[in-house]
């Protein structure tokens, strides 16, 4: 990673584990992954923005295999998913061959933005609901 991505990644990552990630995960609306911490085996709860197109919720991580959420899901692809207020469990799939890019032309506006301004190393995840 370069100096200039790594500073970013750095920055972002710690604005969002300790202001942004703990006032959004309170907020009914958003949309939460909740994966198994690899190392804690915790539930780990996530903001995302995302879709549910049929059976599947569609989400691009902005740092791809760097983010903590990202390496749960490779550890334990069993997770569950907040839309609208109601869990979902399911089973995420890592896409690196999708176009992320593209994807966020199907997401929600402005995460989508956010993503395409802030992220490094853009990653498509699947995820398969029960």
């Amino acid at each position: 990673m370069a100096r200039d991505q790594y500073t970013q990644h750095r920055l972002v990552t710690t604005f969002q584990r300790r202001i942004a990630n703990p006032l959004t995960r309170r907020l009914p609306g958003q949309m939460i992954v909740e994966t198994t911490g690899r190392v804690s085996g915790q539930p780990r709860r996530t903001p995302v923005g995302g879709r549910r197109i049929g059976d599947s919720f569609w989400i691009v991580s902005e740092f791809g295999l760097k983010s903590q959420y990202v390496r749960n899901i490779q550890a334990d692809p069993k997770v569950r998913v907040r839309i609208r207020g109601r869990w979902y469990h399911g089973v995420a799939h890592l896409l690196p061959d999708d176009d992320a890019r593209a994807r966020l032309k199907t997401l929600p506006f402005l995460n989508s933005a956010a993503v395409r301004a802030l992220g490094t190393e853009l990653l498509t995840i699947r995820v398969d609901l029960d």
